[in-house]
């Protein structure tokens, strides 16, 4: 079973559905998704802290919730897969105690959709996928308590594991949509800025891609389904 963790904010309900729709229609190997809900773990008590999503900082559990076994998958909901997701997999060995890719830009604008603000550090956007062999010992750090209180810089710049033991993804793992050049070849799309959902965000680059799976997620043979739908 792969095990995708998933961030779940409440203001972006319809991002992660299709996330899931798009990676469950093209996966070869049984998956399981866990939305990390911060409603749903008592354990963690942290709030937004940093202006930005319900996730920042509750992704860090994911080995505590994988009970710190096999391998898991952390995503955030704001993405689109494009291919089997097993293959991401296939780029991950055991001899590492993480993978991401290892983004090198700054950001050019100070905010982004919903009015959340665009912080800026070191390793930005590497924690919003992450492949963990949450087994290993660096993985085993992100307890409840080291979650809770740690600072945002400990977690989100990795300094919880060597970097020796942090392995790279390609960066067609996690394409920043209007951040790189334009890459039609790309496995995990990123909606960065915003979802296509969102207002001001509907004719970016992976926008009418974002639709198309909607719309095959809401399918349905209702006639009435089908001009309510044709009206999104």
């Amino acid at each position: 079973m792969l095990r995708v963790f998933i961030g779940y904010d409440p203001a972006e309900t319809v991002a992660y559905h299709v996330l899931c729709h798009s990676i469950q229609r093209r996966a070869t190997v049984p998956v399981s998704f866990t939305p990390i809900n911060k409603r749903n773990i008592p354990e963690f008590q942290r709030g937004k802290e940093d202006g930005s999503t319900e996730f920042s900082f509750s992704r860090f559990l994911t080995p505590y919730l994988a009970g710190y076994t096999g391998q898991a998958i952390f995503m955030d909901c704001d993405m689109l897969v494009t291919c089997d997701i097993k293959e991401i997999l296939d780029q991950c060995d055991l001899h590492h105690d993480i993978f991401v890719v290892k983004h090198d830009y700054k950001p050019r604008t100070e905010s982004k959709f919903l009015g959340n603000t665009q912080s800026l550090y070191p390793r930005k956007n590497w924690s919003s996928l992450i492949v963990f062999n949450c087994f290993a010992s660096s993985c085993r750090k992100l307890t409840p308590e080291v979650v809770n209180n740690a600072s945002g810089a400990y977690l989100h710049q990795f300094r919880w594991c060597d970097d020796l033991r942090i392995g790279e993804l390609s960066a067609d793992w996690n394409h920043l949509v209007g951040k790189y050049h334009e890459n039609p070849e790309a496995k995990i799309v990123h909606y960065t800025l915003g979802t296509p959902c969102f207002e001001g965000y509907d004719d970016q680059e992976w926008a009418g891609e974002w639709y198309d799976e909607f719309h095959d997620m809401c399918k349905s043979k209702s006639p009435a389904y089908k001009v309510r739908l044709e009206q999104c």
